[in-house]
């Protein structure tokens, strides 16, 4: 017997707009974009994407779990870096193809792979340059943990 799907499908637009029920839109791929945020301060700490397994487990762990496109494999944010992403909040937008975490990081507060609180870390310049030659500056420069530390690379 094949095993039900882990989401209800919306019946209409509007059902999935206005309605109570979670009915994830997955993109081609299988995937909805996440966008995650810390809980204090509301910084936005990554993007990153998840199959309808990542958002099953997420939802019933309140740990953070994601579908790694470049590794094709599911991952547990923080299993190998110590910095679990304790989900405080989940929200859903209006189509359901994207959701939005507000977690609490674990360890030594690194979301980026680059050993950095967010990945975010470098504001583009606006204004006086062609776009092809705009410029980054970094607003967290400096990494709290190196990431050999986190990832033993």
């Amino acid at each position: 017997m094949a095993e039900a799907p882990p989401f209800a499908t919306a019946a209409s637009k509007a059902a999935a707009e206005a309605g109570t029920v979670l009915a994830p839109r997955f993109d081609a791929d299988g995937l909805v974009t996440a966008v995650v945020t810390a809980v204090e301060g509301g910084d936005v700490l990554m993007v990153a994407h998840m199959n309808a397994e990542a958002l099953r487990l997420t939802i019933e762990t309140g740990i953070a779990h994601y579908w790694s496109r470049s590794r094709g494999m599911l991952w547990r944010k923080g299993d190998t870096s110590g910095s679990l992403q304790h989900v405080a909040e989940m929200r859903v937008d209006c189509d359901q193809d994207a959701v939005w975490i507000k977690v609490r990081v674990d360890g030594s507060g690194a979301s980026c792979h680059t050993g950095r609180r967010t990945c975010f870390y470098r504001a583009v310049a606006l204004g006086g340059a062609p776009a092809a030659e705009a410029a980054l500056t970094f607003v967290e420069a400096e990494p709290l943990v190196d990431p050999e530390t986190l990832y033993g690379r």
